[in-house]
């Protein structure tokens, strides 16, 4: 079931990249094909991705966003463009949502992910500054 609240965390954020959600605080959310309501800025995110739409991914992170693929960082727009010139957008990726879940200013989508450099069932773990993403985990599904 999706919670389409902000619960109150315990996580502190990290160094330099932009705070979570605050506790109680509305997310937008709406419907995206095939999956429950889910934030905005996950929505818009996966809009952007199945569309290969390079500038459109890149804005639906922070400034100071960051990637991590398997424990591969990558901080900062430029550098999530690069990792992505590679292994996301410019391989052709594309995300079929199967799971969503929302708690605790994380938003997890799991799904199948289908692109020239990689496939399978994968898991993203997203921190959700307001409208924008503040970091997004990538693992095995």
């Amino acid at each position: 079931m999706i919670n389409t609240r902000a619960m109150p965390t315990t996580q502190t954020a990290i160094t330099g990249v932009s705070p979570p959600i605050p506790a109680g605080q509305e997310i937008r959310t709406r419907q995206c094909r095939g999956t429950e309501q889910i934030p905005q800025a996950v929505s818009a995110f996966i809009d952007a991705v199945n569309r290969h739409d390079e500038q459109a991914f890149l804005d639906t992170f922070t400034i100071d966003g960051f990637v991590d693929d398997f424990g591969r960082s990558f901080r900062g727009r430029q550098a999530i463009k690069t990792w992505s010139d590679r292994e996301f957008i410019g391989a052709r990726g594309v995300l079929r949502p199967e799971e969503t879940a929302v708690a605790e200013g994380t938003v997890t989508v799991t799904g199948d992910w289908r692109s020239t450099h990689a496939n399978g069932r994968s898991r993203f773990v997203f921190q959700v500054a307001g409208d924008l993403i503040a970091s997004m985990t990538i693992r095995e599904g």
